[in-house]
């Protein structure tokens, strides 16, 4: 069986290194180029980062849309607009903003890391913008207000589900510890935002992915990968099921971060071994991105 190539749909660079603090922490696209090379990675789809909350920097939606200009072959990317842009009020006029960054070639909306309640005026404002310009978000789940990023909700999700309820039109793509450790009945708080182990007794995710359409799956960082690896034979279940809204993906921030190998051939040898269907595999690492994000 031949490997495919595949896409990285949670990708992030800086076009200067050097200037960043703290200098050195995120990956300019020569660097992150290289590992796709070596790891057999087609195209990544940048994704900015412009809330401060808890961050050392942020990435620019033009210093992206800079990457992309310079490596149109390898890159594609999303804009990211904060929910307190413009009047920090639910009135804002997101579209307008969105609208910009489509005609420039952005397909998509984040990562929204902004530490405001998932079901916020100011989120639910900016959801329903992204809904009516058909712009996919990936949202990166934070567990409590301060000390993180990302935007918050409690054990099982409930903020996001509202989300999903109110914005059905939405393709909302769920990205990070709090999210992944859904995938067991055993999440709690004081392990949500870890990587737990040992056997899976399915949880919250699959109820919410069964229940609603518009959810789909970041497999980015090492997050997706423990919660897939650490009970392969349900790992391997939850693709058969989920696999059509899955996307893989990568969140390589550090030069020196090589857990990004690891997902990668968890997928190869489920499809070498046939626990995951050509099917799933094609969609999971490349097809489902082309179809979702319009690629």
């Amino acid at each position: 069986m031949n490997k495919i190539s595949k896409i990285d749909a949670h990708a992030h660079a800086v076009l200067f290194q050097e200037y960043e603090f703290p200098a050195h922490v995120v990956v300019t696209p020569e660097q992150l180029l290289a590992v796709y090379d070596e790891i057999g990675v087609e195209k990544g789809v940048l994704l900015p980062i412009t809330a401060p909350d808890a961050q050392t920097l942020v990435m620019s939606n033009g210093c992206v849309r800079e990457i992309v200009r310079r490596y149109p072959e390898r890159f594609d990317w999303f804009c990211n607009v904060d929910p307190r842009l413009g009047d920090n009020a639910p009135e804002t006029d997101f579209s307008a903003y969105l609208e910009f960054y489509r005609d420039l070639g952005a397909k998509g909306m984040g990562e929204l890391t902004a530490n405001l309640y998932a079901d916020s005026p100011l989120v639910d404002s900016l959801f329903s913008h992204c809904e009516a310009c058909d712009m996919p978000v990936t949202i990166h789940i934070g567990p409590q207000k301060g000390s993180c990023y990302g935007i918050i909700d409690e054990v099982g999700l409930p903020r996001l589900e509202k989300m999903l309820k109110n914005h059905p039109k939405l393709k909302i793509l769920g990205h990070s510890q709090p999210f992944w450790a859904e995938i067991d009945a055993g999440c709690c708080q004081e392990n949500r935002n870890t990587y737990p182990t040992g056997p899976v007794k399915e949880g919250r995710l699959a109820y919410l992915l069964r229940e609603y359409e518009n959810l789909y799956c970041d497999m980015s960082a090492y997050s997706c990968c423990n919660a897939l690896t650490r009970d392969a034979d349900y790992g391997y279940r939850f693709i058969e099921e989920f696999g059509d809204r899955m996307l893989y993906g990568i969140d390589m921030c550090l030069p020196s971060d090589r857990q990004i190998k690891a997902l990668a051939a968890f997928l190869d040898e489920g499809y070498e071994k046939g626990c995951i269907s050509e099917k799933h595999y094609r969609g999971i690492c490349r097809e489902n991105a082309i179809r979702v994000l319009k690629l």
